[in-house]
């Protein structure tokens, strides 16, 4: 897996820091965002031919461990 998360990239000079695949203006959540829109990835790969499956990968292996951390409730 740390193949595919060495594909996002932070940088806070480019999309606000937000995190983004290969350093493009492409950011995690555009890709979720269009996987939970029912896109497919065969068609989110014709829309944005730049990316390659494995950006997909990546941006789900990176939601997967964002997912994992615990979530401190406020009092």
């Amino acid at each position: 897996m740390s193949d595919l998360l060495a594909r996002i990239t932070i940088d806070p000079e480019r999309m606000h820091g937000r995190p983004c695949i290969r350093g493009l203006r492409v950011t995690v959540a555009d890709i979720l965002g269009l996987l939970s829109a029912k896109q497919s990835r065969e068609q989110i790969l014709q829309d944005y031919p730049y990316l390659e499956s494995d950006d997909i990968d990546a941006a789900l292996a990176f939601a997967a461990r964002q997912a994992d951390h615990p979530i401190i409730a406020a009092e």
